[in-house]
């Protein structure tokens, strides 16, 4: 039987130039079978061996970089920026080969119970047997693998589905993972759609996914009707606090990378800026200056600083958020309107007189738009950058670090980069939560990236005697004071 087929759209000319092939249930169930089956022998081969193949693997991936970024430039119209996510990706395999080593170690151990000291435990470290990891289309590669390679390094199969939208690296990394048949008998890739996500959920025993709020409320529903954990990595609207002291160059210029890189199409991108009323004029001035300097990629070279939209259908959420902000007294100092040249670019937008009631500051924008309020003093800022269901991360600016430190301790968010913006994009060796609608689960960074993929069995020892059953007996009551025994009301 041939596989039903997807049609995929080139962000920068705007035609559907490929098809995917779409996974069935059937297949899906037969494919985790298999990964089951074969986990118990990687389990087996234990971290170091485990961490052998993982760098045998990064030396493949190696080899098709060139491929790998080729690929990534056309499924996301960035050409930089998929050089740089294939080496990463790269990076990331060996972080993981080395690292998970000390890791499990520390986890792992033995001792004496301290309630009863004749019993004595040893723990063991029991992977999930199969994992699910359904990544999203604004960083292809390496947030597919950011889950599923912290789940191999802890003995765990993965049965991995990337996006449907941007899916043509899928090829010169199978190859990669074809080279390396101890790691392709415990990571599959399908491709399809949001039924083969579902699907997928079904056959395992724990699911990563990072992805819009609203299609991660189904995982998770899903999931705890399977009654296994989820891991969600969901959306975000990252706020900026800039106080009278920042050093206004420098904060604009970390936010206007936060923003505007990546097309403003990451989690992490700062969405929503909160400037002190003293430099308000200043921090305004300064970020139409630097944006205006800011060109799009639809030229006939391809250079510039603004890739096109990957997913078409963005387009549509950026301007309904632009038009209700202006329809509602925003000022549009720059950009405002889509550009469409085959794809679709948005072009930097500042907006300004811009309130909470606006849809541009409650929700999750995905595209280069900066919209500043105005705030009077800490306690203002603090409570505006807190009015919101996403609680991610966030950036504070100051030359004071104690006066930034204290109002980021006050943010209902995950990290807080003080004096820069978005540095979880870079630093991926320091846990953080999210909170609120913003994602569950343990950590995908640092350690807890790959414990979370691991449950401790205790072993306990009886070193004495055992207890016998009278510990549980009954005792005659006769010493119980009578006014302390319930008494019998005369009707």
């Amino acid at each position: 039987m041939t596989a039903s087929m997807l049609p995929v759209r080139n962000p920068r000319t705007g035609e559907y130039d490929y098809e995917m092939p779409v996974t069935s249930a059937d297949d899906i169930q037969s494919i985790a079978a298999g990964l089951r089956a074969a986990q118990m022998q990687w389990s087996a081969l234990g971290v170091e061996g485990r961490a052998e193949v993982l760098n045998r693997f990064a030396d493949s991936v190696t080899t098709e970089l060139g491929p790998l970024a080729q690929t990534l430039s056309v499924d996301t119209g960035r050409t930089t920026f998929a050089h740089f996510e294939a080496m990463k990706s790269v990076e990331l395999i060996r972080m993981w080969a080395e690292r998970a080593g000390p890791i499990l170690q520390d986890l792992a151990g033995s001792g004496q119970s301290g309630q009863v000291p004749a019993v004595h435990y040893q723990h063991r470290l029991i992977p999930y047997q199969m994992v699910a990891v359904i990544s999203p289309w604004n960083v292809p590669l390496l947030l597919a693998m950011i889950d599923s390679l912290a789940a191999l390094a802890a003995g765990c199969a993965v049965l991995l589905k990337p996006s449907e939208v941007t899916p043509r690296f899928i090829e010169p990394l199978q190859r990669a993972l074809d080279a390396v048949p101890e790691l392709a008998a415990v990571l599959h890739i399908v491709t399809g759609g949001p039924d083969t996500g579902k699907a997928m959920i079904e056959e395992v025993d724990a699911v990563c996914f990072t992805g819009s709020v609203k299609t991660g409320r189904q995982v998770s529903q899903q999931a705890a009707a399977c009654f296994i954990p989820a891991f969600l990595e969901l959306g975000g609207k990252d706020p900026a606090v800039i106080l009278h002291d920042a050093d206004v160059p420098l904060a604009v210029r970390a936010i206007i990378r936060s923003a505007m890189g990546m097309t403003g199409q990451a989690c992490q991108s700062l969405e929503r800026i909160y400037c002190h009323e003293s430099i308000s004029e200043a921090v305004t001035d300064e970020l139409l200056r630097q944006l205006s300097e800011l060109s799009l990629t639809c030229s006939e070279d391809g250079a510039g600083d603004i890739a096109p939209l990957i997913f078409e259908r963005q387009v549509d959420t950026i301007q309904a958020q632009v038009d209700d902000a202006l329809a509602k007294g925003a000022t549009c100092l720059l950009g405002g309107e889509p550009v469409r040249a085959g794809g679709i670019w948005y072009p930097p937008t500042l907006l300004t007189n811009v309130n909470h009631t606006m849809l541009i500051m409650q929700e999750e924008t995905f595209g280069p738009v900066i919209p500043v309020v105005v705030f009077s003093d800490a306690e203002e800022a603090v409570a505006l950058a807190n009015d919101s269901k996403f609680g991610l991360s966030a950036a504070v600016f100051s030359q004071d670090t104690q006066a930034a430190m204290a109002v980021a301790e006050r943010l209902q968010v995950g990290a807080i980069s003080i004096n820069d913006a978005s540095l979880t994009g870079i630093v991926n060796d320091v846990e953080k939560n999210s909170f609120r609608f913003s994602g569950m689960g343990g950590s995908r960074m640092g350690p807890a990236g790959l414990i979370r993929f691991l449950r401790k069995r205790a072993l306990l020892i009886q070193t004495g005697e055992p207890a016998p059953v009278q510990l549980f007996s009954d005792t005659p009551l006769s010493d119980t004071p009578l006014s302390d025994t319930p008494q019998e009301t005369a009707s």
